[in-house]
Order: structure tokens, then C-alpha cells, then sequence
């Protein structure tokens, strides 16, 4: 997949593309099902299907007093857009002045002239242009003039549309199984091996800490069932997940690391690599215990819920 930052940065060979627009945040079941009729449609009418998204979040440019968590960072975004097979992605840098255009403008310049659209895949809820002004009958009244269809996509699923804003409320309440089914995949953070207090192997249970500028969204505080992935090493382990703060010694950073399951992991040596935390299922909330051995009786219950949600 080609990915591009500005519209110019696309080659001659892109002289004729479907398009669709959003921010994909989380790139959900919802958006799966616009990326596939992209790419379908794209192919039925030799056009190169072209991806756009916004970074930044249009709501952190309109209200940065009132910013959005991202269910997933940019690099992932792209990975799982990757997935769906289309043929390209342009990153287009959301501003001020981008969203100036009128709707007018955003179509014959945006979309027809810079990024030489010939179909847009859009949902019937589409709207574009300053202050949000084109909506659908809009798009379509452009495109009979000014030579591009308009495929109208239902992103509805299992009786309700498919919503980031509900996977991020999800995730903030710890349901990781909920945000599943409408991600269609396991909620993932993705960053570096860092060196952590070392607690875990003081106590017999060694964890790979994820460095605090990972990618995604961290759920709420708890313990979790999921998996621990190394892609450099083609390793995919069973993991009790801790998200928090270490309240039973005081802690103040907010904190995710993981207990590999039935593996000698103080054994592999995994720092600076890049690692990917999954969470299937949350298994309890955060708490504050008085002293190591009830919490060391609780890590050992925690890690057998955990193994009979693996299992």
C-alpha cells in the first residue's frame, strides 16, 4: 500500500481513483465494511482506490480544549487500513484552513482536481465543507456535473451503526470484549520494552513493561487476560496484563505491563524491542493491598482466570 502526505505527492499513475474520507479511527467493523466496497468497486471500474484520513483529529483542531483519546496511534491505523487491500492512503494534514473550504470548493478542488476522484464511497450520513454545509444530495448534485459517482455505503451492524466515540467509552470502562466485537480484533497497544521497577520478578512474576508513549488507547486500570506479541521474533505469548499504578506500593505513573504465562520470560531478554499488548477480557479492577503476600495470593488467582480465558 502507497501511503501519501499531500495530494501532490501522488504519482501520474494515479491519474484516475475512488475515494473515501474519515478518520478510521480504530479502523472498526463499521469501516471495514466502506474499505472493502472501496476496493471492490475500485477494481470493477479500474480506478486505484485511495484512503483518506485526517491526522489530526478534527475535533483536537475545532476543540482542543476538549481533546479525543485515539483508540489506536497513526502507524496502527495505517497497519489495519493496510490490511483491507487498498491501493493507497493519503495522510492529509487537517488544519484551520483546510476545513475553510466550502463544500463547492472542497469538491471540484479537493476532490476532483488534486486527488482526480472519478467515484466517492461515502455514508449516507456524509457531510463535508465549512461549518459541515454539504451533506449527500450535495455530493451527488457535484458529481453528475462534474464527472465522479457517488457510492452510498450502510456501515450499520448487528441493529446500531458501528461508532469509535462507543469503542472509546467501552475501553475507558475496561469492557475489552465489547470493543472487540465492534473492532472486529482484540484492542491492541503497540510500543517499546522498557525497564520497569521489577516488582513482577521480586515477586515470581517477570513482566515486559510497554513504554508510556505506546500507541493506543490504555483501558481502564485492571487486570486482564490477553496476549503479549514480539514481531521480530515471530513470538505470540498467553499474558496476565496489568493496566495502573501499582497502588499497594504507592505508585503514580500509570503503568502497562505483562506476565507471560507458563514461559521462562525472565529468560528472554526483550528490552528496546518493539512489542504489542492484546486485551481479550478484563479480569478484575485495580486494587490496594496490604502487603506482598496477599497480593502474590491474588497474582496467582489472577493468572488462573486469566489461563482459563486463553484456554
Amino acid at each position: 500500500m502507497d501511503i501519501f502526505r499531500t495530494p501532490e505527492d501522488m504519482p501520474q499513475d494515479y491519474d484516475r481513483t475512488a475515494v473515501t474520507l474519515g478518520n478510521f479511527d480504530g479502523v472498526h467493523r463499521g469501516h471495514a465494511v466502506v474499505l472493502d466496497a472501496l476496493r471492490t468497486s475500485a477494481r470493477q471500474r479500474d480506478l486505484a482506490s485511495l484512503v483518506v484520513t485526517f491526522d489530526p483529529h478534527p475535533r483536537l483542531v475545532h476543540q482542543s480544549d476538549s481533546p479525543v483519546e485515539m483508540i489506536c496511534g497513526l502507524q496502527q491505523r495505517l497497519g489495519r487500513i493496510a490490511d483491507t487491500g487498498v491501493d493507497a492512503v493519503l495522510v492529509q494534514h487537517y488544519t484551520l484552513e483546510f476545513a475553510q473550504q466550502t463544500a463547492e470548493e472542497f469538491v471540484l478542488d479537493y476532490l476532483v482536481r488534486r486527488l482526480r476522484a472519478r467515484l466517492v464511497v461515502v455514508g449516507a450520513d456524509v457531510r463535508f465543507g465549512r461549518d459541515n454545509s454539504g451533506d449527500l444530495a450535495a455530493l451527488q448534485r457535484l458529481g453528475q456535473a462534474h464527472g465522479f459517482e457517488v457510492e452510498v455505503i450502510d456501515e450499520v451492524g448487528e441493529g446500531a451503526r458501528y461508532s469509535s466515540s462507543a469503542i472509546r467509552r467501552l475501553l475507558e470502562s475496561g469492557d475489552v470484549r465489547a470493543a472487540a466485537q465492534q473492532l472486529g480484533y482484540d484492542h491492541t497497544l503497540t510500543g517499546t520494552v522498557v525497564h520497569g521497577e521489577k516488582r513482577g520478578r521480586e515477586m515470581g512474576f517477570p513482566t515486559a513493561n510497554l513504554a508510556l508513549d505506546a500507541e493506543g488507547l490504555v483501558p481502564a486500570d485492571g487486570v486482564y487476560a490477553g496476549w503479549m506479541t514480539f514481531p521480530a521474533r515471530g513470538l505470540r505469548l498467553p499474558t496476565a496484563i496489568s493496566v495502573g499504578t501499582n497502588p499497594t506500593f504507592q505508585g503514580a505513573v500509570r503503568t502497562v505491563e505483562g506476565h507471560a504465562l507458563d514461559v521462562a520470560f525472565e529468560d528472554l531478554d526483550v528490552y528496546g524491542d518493539t512489542m504489542e499488548v492484546s486485551f481479550v477480557e478484563r479480569i478484575r479492577g485495580q486494587v490496594a493491598f496490604r502487603g506482598m503476600e496477599p497480593l502474590i495470593a491474588q497474582m496467582h488467582e489472577d493468572v488462573d482466570r486469566v489461563r482459563a480465558v486463553l484456554r
